[in-house]
């Protein structure tokens, strides 16, 4: 055979596989135009979003959406992305919960960065995956840069570590499966990795306060230790552990013939926006010989200011920290990290695969990600936003928004308390705050009921959007303040509103 006409006939072939209008909407070095083409017009519906949503919701009900969705054949593609963008627009954006807007002032969702943006574009685009370096190469730095900049802040040692998980209640079963596991190995021997937990586990307890996140209970679940073995402990007058209950919880478990292995401090408590006495904690655990968590989810951000940062005092004696940069680093979702205090103890969870991960493999010239995390394999670049943030805005810039927002906290709770119409429940160490509209002609027995009208009847406007919780079987309004633009002008017309909304159902329970 003529190599001549061999060689002629495959590069003929080849020329002829990368057929554009098969492939034209694969990102490539061949569609450069129609991705920009497809950017620009999600960045002017984004820029409409801006310009046209007045109030943080359209108040449209789930079955009046639904209606919407019934009409779309999913089967039947769209014909051009002017169709697309006019469709995602009627069905989602439109009635999507505005949170850069004040009057949203419901739940830890903040308003996100430019910066972080920007950033994810190219983590979408580039689609890295933070598992092994040759998956991420200058990522996987990057994101260990990053874990070693928030253990400094925390105040750990140089010896700390970590890793950038998809949410707070992840990073919180990490600080309960190593504590589990850790005790285990050192108590008894025993490799829960290999072999499943040991038949004492049933006994073992973690104590938490009643005001902590629910994830504790899921996560034990989770471990197979079941909800059982949460300890909830009693709170002080402000919603904080009570270290006189949690050393009696912790005697009158031992006395039960239970096992004591951990304890999980709450930096800033969804209810409350409070902080558990930290170094007390600490204290306690080093004279248990218990694990330390610290879920500092919402209360990170205190990292972030010289002036409020001691109120974190303790948490550089903790075993483990939640890092939730999604709430108080004003990054989109998702940005979390799981950082423990000593890097050996994430050797527990370590586990090889040789097409990934090969026990072989030189982890100090090749750095994987993957030998650090429990549940996810392929990983989002969500290091990425929060390298944007920091070196184009720095840690000053965004502790001054979270010392605005404390500030903003403090004179909504001046407003409540001179206000006669409005009570208040509890002062917050951060932004949130609990109260109700209570005016003296409203009897007690109608206040609950008065005050779920309140939240119900703004909401379905989409005027504001308050949050809510029961304390002591009385229900409460929840302001979370997590957005830097609220002026007071912002929070005079919200409580306005609530007085307005009540004084109509206060009259109508009457």
């Amino acid at each position: 055979m003529d190599n001549t006409l061999q060689l002629s006939s495959v590069e003929a072939i080849s020329t002829q596989l990368p057929e554009q209008s098969l492939f034209a909407d694969i990102f490539s070095q061949h569609s450069g135009a129609d991705y920009e083409a497809a950017i620009n017009q999600a960045k002017e519906l984004v820029i409409t979003f801006l310009n046209r949503q007045k109030k943080p919701f359209s108040g449209i009900s789930p079955g009046q959406l639904n209606l919407l969705f019934e009409q779309v054949d999913l089967d039947v593609p769209l014909t051009s992305y002017q169709e697309l963008f006019h469709e995602v627009d009627q069905l989602y954006v439109q009635h999507a919960t505005a949170f850069h807007l004040p009057h949203y002032i419901a739940h830890l969702n903040c308003p996100v960065v430019i910066p972080a943006l920007a950033a994810e574009v190219l983590v979408s685009a580039i689609n890295s995956s933070q598992d092994t370096y040759d998956q991420s190469a200058g990522g996987t730095l990057m994101e260990r840069r990053l874990i070693d900049w928030t253990a400094q802040q925390i105040g750990y040692a140089p010896e700390a570590d970590g890793i950038f998980t998809a949410g707070g209640s992840q990073s919180n079963l990490m600080g309960l499966l190593l504590a589990r596991d850790h005790f285990a190995l050192n108590r008894y021997g025993h490799n829960i990795k290999q072999d499943g937990n040991p038949l004492a586990a049933h006994r073992f307890r973690i104590f938490v306060s009643e005001k902590s996140h629910f994830s504790n209970q899921k996560n034990a679940a989770l471990m197979g230790l079941g909800e059982q073995s949460i300890v909830s402990v009693a709170t002080d007058s402000r919603f904080r552990m009570s270290m006189d209950a949690l050393e009696a919880a912790i005697e009158t478990e031992i006395a039960l013939g239970n096992i004591p292995i951990a304890i999980v401090g709450t930096a800033g408590t969804t209810d409350f926006g409070n902080i558990d006495p930290l170094s007390d904690i600490a204290d306690l655990a080093a004279q248990y010989g218990l694990w330390m968590h610290v879920d500092a989810a919402y209360g990170c951000g205190l990292l972030l200011t010289d002036t409020y940062r001691y109120l974190l005092n303790g948490i550089e004696r903790s075993h483990s920290v939640t890092i939730d940069y999604h709430k108080s680093f004003f990054q989109p979702i998702s940005g979390s990290a799981f950082i423990v205090r000593d890097k050996t103890l994430l050797q527990i969870i370590k586990h090889h695969a040789d097409y990934l991960n090969p026990e072989d493999q030189d982890y100090e010239e090749y750095p994987a990600q993957i030998n650090k995390s429990i549940t996810q394999s392929t990983r989002r670049f969500d290091a990425l936003k929060l390298w944007f943030t920091l070196r184009l805005m720095g840690r000053n810039k965004l502790g001054e928004y979270i010392e605005t927002l404390i500030s903003r906290c403090k004179e909504a709770a001046e407003i409540v308390r001179f206000d006669p119409d409005l009570e208040l429940l509890s002062d917050s160490d951060i932004s949130i705050l609990l109260f109700r509209y209570a005016p003296e002609g409203l009897p007690e027995e109608q206040r609950c009921a008065v005050n779920q009208q309140i939240k119900k009847q703004l909401f379905h406007s989409g005027e504001v959007l308050l949050a809510s919780t029961k304390v002591n079987g009385k229900f409460y309004l929840k302001f979370t303040i997590f957005n830097p633009l609220l002026t007071t002008a912002d929070l005079h017309d919200i409580f306005h509103k609530i007085k307005v909304t009540g004084q109509q159902h206060g009259q109508q329970s009457n």
